[in-house]
């Protein structure tokens, strides 16, 4: 499966990359890339239609795990799904800017 380091997304990000958070809500208050979209792992299958299909698609968690699940998911229903290697917590290790709160 695809990955993408959080150095090289925030690259990404100043083009517009689109970028899909999979934690659960009171995760990303704590912390979310800006202009991310939540979609928690739970309702992918759901909300399916809310993704954008062509452009590559950038998936993301706490570590890796449920966004490599759901990159999983969303490359068999032919979307470009990547998956950020280490999630949120290599965001922020790389001391890469969030923002804080509900939507």
């Amino acid at each position: 499966m695809p990955e993408i380091s959080a150095e090289d997304l925030a690259s990404r990000l100043e083009l517009g990359a689109q970028v899909i958070d999979v934690r659960e809500p009171d995760e990303w208050d704590e912390a979310h890339l800006a202009g991310s979209h939540l979609i928690p792992l739970g309702q992918v299958v759901d909300r399916l239609d809310e993704i954008a299909s062509g452009p590559p698609v950038y998936v993301i968690c706490r570590s890796g795990v449920r966004s490599a699940n759901a990159c999983e998911y969303l490359r068999v229903q032919g979307i470009d799904a990547i998956n950020v290697a280490g999630g949120i917590l290599a965001w922020l290790d790389a001391e890469l800017p969030v923002e804080c709160g509900p939507k």
